[in-house]
This record gives C-alpha cells, structure tokens and sequence, in this order.
C-alpha cells in the first residue's frame, strides 16, 4: 500500500487535477468527510489526511511513503530524510519579512520578530550578521507588529492584502514558495517502480499544466 500525506486546503485544491492527470485520487474529498485515511480509485494507494506542518514528518520517519508539502513548510522543517523530485508549481507565494514602511532594518537594536517560521526567520537574519528576537506565533501574526509585541513579522505573503489592510508593507525577500512533492528515501528504494511511475505522471501533468 502507498501512503500519500496531504493537507486540506489550498494545496489540497490544487493538487487534486495532477492527481487526475497522473490516474490517482481519492474517492472522497477531506472536505466532506471525518475519516483521516481516505481510500483512493487505486486499491493499492490511499491518502493521508494531515496538518500541513506535519507533512514532512510524516514522510521523514515513514508514515507515508510520499507527501505534497509547501517549500515554506520543507524550509522549517529542515528536509531531513527526504528527497524532493517535484517542483508542482502550484501554491505559489513568498517567504517575506514584513512590517511598518518606516522601520529601520539597519538599526543597532536587537529588532524582536514574530513568526512560525523561527528557524528561517533565525537563518535569514544569521546570514546577514543581524540579531534578532525570534517571538514564536503561530496565527494572526499581522497583529503583532500592531499592538507593539515586535518590529518585524516573517510569514508567506500571496497577495499582499491582509498586509495593506494592517498599514504593514513588505520589505525583505527571504525565499519564492512553492509547492512540492517529497518522497521517504528509504520508500524510494521499497516502493520504486510505484513512486518513479506517479513520479513521471505527476512531472507530465505539471509540464501539461504549465
């Protein structure tokens, strides 16, 4: 049996047509159904339903064999055990850091930052010699700049609209997002002829799509 972790949501939506192209989907929808372990038009493939952080992990330590995953997510996560075939190019956004137009990014002070994505937000700022205070959130994190709990905020931004609407402005490219599928190592060399097969349709529903 070939496990395939999934999120709910946008990359769920929109990974769904290349599951179609390439001849596996589930036979319900997350949406419409309470069951975490959905079975698929395959009887030798089914889909696990997971939080999207916890796609990576899941794969990683071999719940599931195979998994689809934001790069945001892969990036904080560290990408341990995992191998990364596919880009789908779906899902698309941009790791940004964000904050007040005015702020000054090349201030001595030790600039405190929220954000769910510590480990990037903390690697970023590394990289160019500035401290920071890394506060975690997990939610909401437009609110922090607002009621004074940081300077900065690093999170995934699509449109920019939740930032416009709270007097918030990009300022920092940190990295493009974008979906992808990842796959176990070791599942790789178990499940070959299975996993290089979806891997191959997938690539030819993506070039198709593109």
């Amino acid at each position: 049996m070939l496990n395939i972790a999934l999120s709910k949501g946008r990359i769920f939506d929109e990974t769904l047509p290349l599951f179609e192209a390439a001849g596996v989907v589930p036979t319900e929808h997350p949406d419409k159904s309470r069951k975490l372990i959905l079975p698929a038009n395959l009887p030798d493939v089914q889909f696990l339903v997971v939080r999207a952080s916890d796609v990576p992990t899941y794969v990683q330590h071999g719940g599931a064999h195979v998994g689809v995953v934001g790069k945001d997510v892969l990036m904080e996560h560290g990408g341990e055990g995992l191998l990364e075939p596919i880009d789908l190019n779906i899902a698309c956004c941009k790791l940004m850091v964000a904050g007040y137009p005015d702020t000054n990014l090349d201030s001595t002070q030790r600039l405190r930052v929220a954000t769910k994505y510590s480990n990037c937000a903390r690697a970023h700022f590394a990289a160019q010699a500035r401290q920071v205070e890394i506060i975690k959130l997990y939610g909401s994190m437009e609110l922090a700049p607002l009621v004074k709990l940081c300077d900065l905020i690093v999170d995934v931004v699509d449109t920019g609209a939740t930032l416009k609407a709270n007097g918030l402005v990009p300022l920092e490219h940190i990295a493009d997002i974008s979906s992808r599928l990842v796959v176990n190592r070791v599942a790789m060399k178990t499940h070959s002829h299975q996993i290089g097969a979806l891997i191959d349709q997938l690539n030819a529903a993506v070039k198709m799509s593109g």
